[in-house]
């Protein structure tokens, strides 16, 4: 499933090639057919992201604001085309065909309209966004101190924080030497802060650079180090996700289920 950095880097990328645009929306799967035909000549006003949740503000002719809400799942995917595109790919559900670029969309776990009303609960329901601007972390903060579930898990809550994935939750409790077994009540409140900052910092990368990289450049366990994360070749990217040993200190990496995915940890750095 695409973590928040892909959503926002999604929204970002919506806004530069529809933002002011009138597009044509169909719906060549049929299953979004009466969605499409409400948003067909719309010109796209606003694009942002929630976590993992995607919200589109159209302003159709001669009619009041529509919103749209996506939720990419596990399958859903965006593809992006020039104008004119060719014919839908697949199980197309929604096209937005904009003057210079059309945008596919297959899969999404929802796709759907909403009222003022459902996109609140929607939002009541998310955990703070570390790439919303100007968020508090008090809420993540408290929620984690005060809980005896795992770390690992209330990482993966989207009640708690919204956005953070399997990937990313990892990662997280590696470069905070952090069982990820450990319980939220047994972390004290500076070390839940910290791991915040390097969550917004870590997906702000992600978004920059579209894709996940998690080891600073001049970490020591690299043979050469590199001077950004922009230039870390895949292989050096991430400390111990999927990887057979740990990146720092070689040490066989241990994997575990916990929120029912997998996470992997390394038993010599992490504790």
């Amino acid at each position: 499933m695409p973590e928040g950095h892909t959503i926002h880097r999604l929204a970002r990328e919506l806004r530069r090639d529809l933002r002011g645009r009138t597009l044509e929306v169909s719906s060549p799967q049929g299953r979004f057919a009466h969605g499409a035909e409400v948003l067909d000549g719309a010109a796209l006003a606003k694009a942002w992201a929630h976590g993992k949740h995607l919200f589109l503000e159209l302003d159709p002719p001669e009619a009041p604001p529509e919103r749209l809400h996506i939720h990419l799942g596990l399958f859903g995917k965006f593809r992006r085309r020039a104008t004119p595109a060719p014919e839908p790919y697949g199980a197309v559900r929604l096209r937005f065909a904009g003057p210079e670029w059309t945008w596919d969309l297959s899969g999404p776990t929802a796709c759907e309209l909403l009222d003022d009303d459902g996109r609140d609960r929607i939002l009541a329901r998310l955990g703070p966004d570390p790439l919303r601007p100007r968020t508090d972390p008090e809420p993540f903060i408290s929620a984690v101190t005060r809980s005896k579930r795992s770390i690992g898990v209330l990482l993966m809550d989207q009640s708690v924080i919204a956005g953070v994935g399997n990937v990313y939750r990892s990662e997280l409790c590696f470069r905070h030497g952090i069982d990820p077994r450990r319980r939220g009540v047994d972390l004290d409140r500076d070390t839940v802060a910290a791991m915040w900052d390097d969550t917004v910092a870590l997906l702000t990368v992600g978004v920059r650079l579209g894709r996940i990289v998690t080891v600073e450049p001049d970490d020591p366990c690299l043979e050469t180090p590199r001077t950004t994360m922009a230039k870390l070749p895949r292989a050096d990217r991430l400390y111990v996700y999927r990887r057979q040993h740990c990146r720092r200190c070689d040490a066989p990496v241990e994997w575990f289920d916990l929120a029912n995915r997998r996470v992997y940890a390394c038993p010599v750095e992490q504790h």
